[in-house]
């Protein structure tokens, strides 16, 4: 499309920025100041969270279960097919975002681009997640403080409540300040898993205490693949098919980026940016950190199989289970106030997420009205307040009998990310093919994915495959287990893994059916409404820092430049 007449795609814009000036957009943006966020996170910040967006206990806990069923070589395929899956999303969601950096985020890119109904069952599922992950981390944040306090001293609901009102304020006192604060939580995160890096490449050259290096010792015994249900190249293939579903939880969180752009100044060089690095963050911090994790720990470990009963402690981490291995003693309990760390970390941005993508829902029309309203500071104090609600869930933590309901909680928060995956490909498809019905070349856009609508085809084709086969291991048992007991079919399992795909369907027909709405078209597709708006805030920032041009740096900034800055 880069050869489309020029003059076509300035009528275009020309229409849609004067309907800019006449009426309200149909992001239905208000003048009024109490509906309205504040673009208040800086280029570092926002590249810092994206960076330090989906580093969590996904990666340095989950992985153990993964290597545990699979062996080495599937959690390294495992882990690097999914990569780029993420990157591929997160592509697709930094083009949209790039040319058309909307508060409601990739809710009303679905409205706007596919279907009104997708962007009701897409916003509302989001928010789904984040309610139900926010509370598990400050339970998870409570299990992690047993390492040094067990409950038998201090009743875990004390913490909790410690961490709920920390998170409030963080995300009660505005985005510039939660910014700031996530920025230096992202950055711990960020050398915490560079550190764990070098150490595992350290061990696994001889240079650990016991001085024993393994190489690929443990890939040729007990074996690069752990058979995983069945037998031969069958067990193979679900062993590398297992990692799957344990890589895309990892992997979540990524797409925060996509609700941030409400708030980030001078978006269009910032956010594609953050998409580009996203790559490298894949390939360094997952791809590198769980190849060299299946050298350090054999799949068949005691110690392995042992920390998979933990929750989310230093205890459960397979890395924890290399350092005991190589005979560290001290690393231990560093590495537990580092996941302390990474689990506050998650809390503070997923109440950050849930609240946004309820203001968004809000902005679109798509909940009650209340929820758009701001205080002075651009927060949506309703959309936090009920929000927080939720998040009084974590307090079930108190009584060790429901974790078996935060276990299918979790489960539940998979299926919605995909689902949300699965959402932003169908938004980036409908956008592309709306832009090239009306003449809009590749070269107006700030930022094109590299694969285009292909690779959002591809990339969708294979997220539905995994959210459709993710509970294949409850229909793949044998009749009889090796201790002669027959196993039963887990109904709960079942439905905590599957739930979400009826409740997003019913979402969508729903509203399609009640609000007679109707999929977009791409060439009526709105592809300019509120730009203008967008397009002068840019302007005012880019003028304010042209200001500030020759100005003294913050030492914060200091900081930064002269530590990773360089590399992010």
């Amino acid at each position: 499309m880069a050869g489309s007449p020029q003059g076509s795609f300035d009528t275009s814009k020309e229409k849609s920025e004067q309907r800019d000036v006449n009426i309200a957009s149909a992001e239905n943006f208000e003048e009024d100041s109490h509906h309205h966020l504040h673009r208040g996170l800086k280029s570092r910040q926002i590249t810092m969270i994206a960076i330090g967006g989906a580093i969590g206990t996904g990666l340095i806990i989950g992985t153990g279960s993964a290597l545990a069923n699979a062996g080495p070589a599937p959690l390294f395929i495992g882990y690097t097919v999914v990569g780029f899956l993420c990157f591929l999303v997160m592509a697709a969601l930094g083009e949209m975002a790039a040319w058309l950096p909307l508060p409601s985020g990739f809710t009303g890119y679905a409205t706007r681009f596919a279907h009104p109904a997708l962007g009701f069952a897409l916003g509302w599922n989001y928010w789904f997640k984040y309610i139900i992950v926010t509370p598990n981390n400050l339970t998870a944040a409570s299990l992690v403080i047993q390492y040094w306090l067990p409950r038998e001293k201090v009743n875990p609901g004390v913490f909790i409540a410690v961490f709920l009102v920390c998170i409030v304020l963080i995300n009660y006192f505005g985005v510039r300040f939660f910014g700031e604060l996530e920025f230096w939580l992202s950055s711990i995160k960020v050398l915490v898993i560079l550190g764990l890096i070098i150490l595992s490449l350290v061990l696994a050259c001889g240079g650990g205490p016991d001085h024993h290096a393994t190489g690929f010792q443990f890939w040729n015994n007990p074996g690069a693949f752990h058979e995983y249900i069945a037998t031969g190249a069958e067990g193979r293939f679900l062993a590398v098919y297992s990692t799957f579903t344990t890589a895309v939880f990892a992997y979540l969180g990524t797409e925060l980026v996509g609700v941030t752009v409400g708030e980030a100044a001078n978006p269009r060089k910032v956010i594609p940016r953050a998409i580009k690095l996203t790559f490298f963050r894949i390939l360094i911090f997952y791809v590198v950190l769980v190849f060299l994790l299946g050298m350090l720990v054999p799949y068949n470990s005691s110690l392995l199989l042992a920390a998979n009963k933990h929750s989310n402690s230093a205890a459960a981490s397979p890395f924890v289970v290399a350092i005991s291995i190589s005979g560290i003693k001290v690393l231990p309990g560093i590495f537990n106030g580092c996941v302390l760390v990474f689990v506050f970390s998650a809390a503070n941005s997923d109440l950050y997420i849930a609240s946004r993508t309820l203001y968004g829902l809000a902005h679109e029309g798509k909940a009650p009205r209340i929820f758009k309203r701001t205080d002075s500071r651009g927060v949506p104090i309703y959309a936090l307040g009920l929000s927080v609600c939720f998040c009084l869930l974590a307090f079930l933590g108190v009584k060790t009998s429901s974790y078996t309901v935060f276990g299918y909680f979790v489960n539940l928060v998979t299926i919605f990310g995909l689902l949300t995956w699965i959402s932003i490909l169908i938004s980036h498809i409908c956008f592309v093919r709306a832009r090239r019905a009306q003449n809009i070349p590749d070269s107006a856009l700030a930022y094109v994915a590299p694969l285009g609508i292909w690779g959002s085809v591809g990339a969708l084709c294979f997220s539905i495959i995994i959210a459709f086969f993710k509970g294949f291991a409850l229909f793949c048992y044998k009749s009889t287990t090796a201790a002669g007991k027959t196993p039963k079919f887990d109904t709960s399992t079942f439905v905590t893994t599957y739930l979400g795909i009826p409740l997003y369907f019913i979402m969508f027909f729903g509203y399609k059916f009640i609000m007679k709405a109707h999929s977009v078209k791409p060439e009526t597709a709105d592809l300019f409404g509120g730009k203008a708006r967008i397009d002068a805030e840019e302007e005012e920032y880019l003028a304010q820092e042209q200001a500030r041009k020759g100005m003294p740096e913050t030492k914060a900034e200091r900081i930064y430049r002269l530590t990773i800055g360089w590399a992010f």
